[in-house]
This record gives C-alpha cells, structure tokens and sequence, in this order.
C-alpha cells in the first residue's frame, strides 16, 4: 500500500531560507511542502492543507511565529510546530516551548537535524490523528433488500474495515420482488457480514411516498443513530420507489454533514457522479455481500451477477483510479467525509 506523503507547510519572510527548507524536505525525505510567507497566510494555508507538520520562523511582519504557533494550537491543536530562528537564546527557546512548540531549531539550518526532526513528527501528528478521530457514523438507506449493498457494498466494507460505525435502513421488505420474509433473512445476513445494524422497515412495495410518511421513518432512524454520513438512492433512477426515498432523505437528512447518492442498476443517464470511491481492496467483500441474495439471483437477476458488479466497478475506474470503483453523487459534504475515505484512497 502506497503512503501519502507528508505534506509540511514552511512558514518564512525569508524567500531563500524558505526555497532551501522546501528543497531539503522535497528531496531528501519525500515531502510535499507549502509555502506561506507570514503568519495569516500561514493560517489559511493551513485550514486549506491540513498539513502534518509546520515549520515556521519567529520573527515575521505581522503575526510573529510565537502568535501563528498560538493561533495554530487553539484551531489545530495536534498539529505538531517547528520554530525556527537565527537568534540564539535562552529568552527564544523559553518563548517557543512555553508557547507548546514541538521543536526549536536554530538558523543557519543543520539539514539532518531537519529532516529527522520533520520525520519523527511526521509520524506523532499521524499517531495524534489516529487517536482524536472517533470514527463516522455511517447510514445507508436503500428502498428495498440488496439496493444498498449493489450502491455502496464496497463502501460498506472500507467503512467496517475502518472501524466506523455502519447501519442499514431499508424502508421495504420487496414483496414485489420475491417472498419478503426470505428477502429480510437475506439483509440480516449481508448486515453481519460488514457489522452493521439493521432497520428494515414494512412500506409497500413500488407504492413508497417521498412525502411526510417516509420522511417521518428515516428521521426516526436519523435521531436515534445520529450520523454523519448517509448513502442513499440517487433521483436519476427509473424506479419510482427509489426516487421516492432519495426525495425523503434529502428532506429528513437536511442536518446531516455528508449525503451521497449510489447507482442502482436503474439509474438513467442522468445519473451524474462527482466522487468516485476506489474499493479494490473491498469488491471481493462485496461480491460476498450480494452472494447473501440468492433468491433473487434466482430471479436472474443479472445485475447481482459477479461478473456484471464486477465490470460496473471497473468501467468507474476510468474516472476513479485502481481496478475498481463506486460512483457517488455528492449532494453535500464536509472535510471529514475525505477523511473517511482515505482508507480507498491510500490504494493509490
């Protein structure tokens, strides 16, 4: 598995000292390293980057380094700081680690020191991370069985995989589809596969509003499991249920950060993704999961075929990367939803 590189953001006036520390980390330890030339274009930079490591100089027009490095501990508190200065004394290195800087380096720069120091903090502001993130909460909600697992199976997966929390609803039983006690017995099993909980709920078959009742059940659901993140169908599709539920979410997830839309197999044309989720590491656990359906690959159902899931995910990676991919039609989100994916990502 490939490691993203450690992105640093330097943090100097000075043009040269910034170039040479920027050159040093890009070569000799593999970094991807941004500049910012005072303290308030160093905060921006760093809501925009999210770097592992900053490293700044102290004396700066505007915002010193000690006031940036404040600045940064209030709005990023794990991100680990190097200060960085020509005036050596026993006043600066005080300031700097009362100011809870993570390393005080003097100028002109001894460039092993450096990039050791980048390196080792590197992997505590990885090892910080780690451990202040508390895991998404992860809702998928499809009309009938199986409509979940052929969207975002493989998604399903990277989110088990990640440790996050997973549950399914499924607003009907699909007695349109084959016998409904057989169908929810077959949800039940694909849910244990990925460790998710289950609703499965009892609305009638092809007969399923977008209106006040749907909405009522899947804010019920919303309030009890609070998530952050939901999947649901996308308003491209010719069934008339599964428009019917993405118009319900949409209203009753209307305070959820992240809503995304999978493809069913009858999504139209329409169908317009803007994210694409890698999952080749989890399309076998996909695969699996649709082996849970056997009454309906009865039915020949030759969407649930392996070699069908198989080729729409590797038609996806055309826009995605790796071998296999599932789309998204992101109706909102927020910074920790690529978060959430970095899982799929890292396979690049």
């Amino acid at each position: 598995m490939a490691e993203v590189p450690p992105r640093i953001l330097v943090v100097d006036d000075d043009h040269d000292v910034a170039l040479l520390v920027k050159t040093v980390l890009e070569r000799r330890a593999g970094c991807v390293v941004d500049l910012a030339d005072d303290g308030r274009s160093a905060l921006e930079k760093a809501a925009a980057v999210k770097p592992d490591v900053v490293v700044t100089d102290i004396e700066m027009p505007g915002l010193s380094g000690l006031e940036l490095l404040a600045e940064l501990r209030r709005v990023m508190p794990s991100v680990p700081v190097i200060v960085m200065t020509a005036h050596v004394s026993v006043e600066y290195a005080v300031s700097a680690l009362r100011a809870q800087a993570d390393e005080f380096l003097t100028k002109p720069l001894d460039n092993a020191r450096l990039v050791e120091s980048v390196t080792r903090l590197v992997e505590e502001s990885r090892r910080r991370t780690a451990e202040a993130r508390t895991g998404e909460v992860v809702l998928a909600i499809g009309a009938h069985p199986d409509d979940v697992e052929i969207g975002v199976g493989g998604i399903l997966a990277a989110h088990a995989a990640a440790g996050d929390r997973i549950t399914i609803l499924t607003l009907s039983r699909g007695a349109r589809g084959g016998d409904a006690d057989s169908r929810q017995h077959e949800s039940l099993a694909a849910a244990e596969q990925v460790g998710a909980r289950l609703f499965v709920k009892d609305l009638v078959d092809t007969e399923i509003s977008g209106g006040g009742s749907t909405v009522r059940l899947i804010e019920e659901v919303v309030q009890e499991i609070q998530p952050t993140i939901v999947y649901t169908h996308s308003h491209h599709d010719r069934h008339q249920d599964h428009r019917a539920v993405n118009e319900a979410t949409i209203v009753a997830t209307r305070r959820v950060g992240t809503v995304a839309c999978y493809q069913s197999p009858s999504a139209t044309i329409d169908y317009r993704p803007t994210r694409f989720v890698r999952i080749d590491r989890f399309l076998d656990d996909k695969l699996r999961l649709l082996e849970c359906f056997q009454s309906q690959a009865a039915a020949n159902r030759e969407y649930l075929a392996p070699e069908f899931v198989t080729a729409t995910a590797r038609y996806w990676s055309r826009f995605g990367g790796g071998v296999a991919v599932e789309p998204l039609e992101v109706v909102r989100e927020t910074a920790e939803f690529i978060g959430a994916h970095e899982l799929t990502r890292r396979e690049s």
